[in-house]
């Protein structure tokens, strides 16, 4: 009785322009040249803050959200095609950047401080050469940032939301979350710290 092995190999071609790209895009590191291709020259990355990753607009794909400074934040938006908000302001009532972004902060520390988020695309997430959507959040202040899970209640359910360890003494705390209907940022104050 003979037996007969029948060997079958597979050859996939794969286009060396992807090959070259792929490393590139997939190896993107957050750093000070990072932030000014993807937002521009007017951004200066902040070291003393890590960037924080999660899924803030709840699509399943990884965001990113940067801590940053700027001078003038409105100045690159339709070349970078990034939308200025401000959810701190407009809690308390006014929100438009036009305007915001020239109020003038006491505290030298907060001045021109932003956060950077990238919402994620496909499988290279906030990686991606076109991420879904850019944020610049103006006035928000924090000393630190954190992901974490926020729930909205019974029909809005539990979603990921940026933290804000805000300066100042107060020890205050607040939330930044993203409204998937309205499609913008909302500022939500969680309270201080109980001594």
């Amino acid at each position: 009785m003979w037996k007969i092995c029948l060997a079958v190999t597979f050859f996939v071609l794969i286009p060396a322009s992807s090959l070259a790209e792929a490393p590139a895009t997939i190896s993107k590191k957050i750093d000070s040249a990072f932030v000014q291709q993807t937002f521009g020259d007017q951004f200066t990355l902040l070291t003393n803050v890590a960037p924080v990753f999660g899924d803030l607009d709840g699509d399943g794909i990884e965001d990113v959200v940067i801590a940053a400074r700027c001078k003038n934040p409105m100045l690159d938006q339709a070349e970078h095609n990034y939308r200025v908000v401000d959810p701190y302001y407009e809690y308390f009532g006014y929100g438009d950047p036009r305007i915001t972004t020239t109020f003038s902060e006491g505290d030298p520390a907060q001045r021109g401080l932003v956060a950077l988020i990238i919402h994620g695309a496909g499988p290279d997430a906030w990686r991606s050469a076109k991420p879904k959507a850019k944020y610049v959040i103006v006035n928000l202040p924090y000393k630190g940032l954190s992901v974490r899970k926020m729930d909205l209640g019974k029909k809005k359910g539990v979603i990921e939301a940026l933290y804000v360890e805000e300066a100042g003494d107060m020890g205050q705390s607040s939330a930044v979350f993203f409204d998937v209907k309205k499609l913008r940022y909302r500022y939500v104050p969680m309270g201080g710290d109980m001594q």
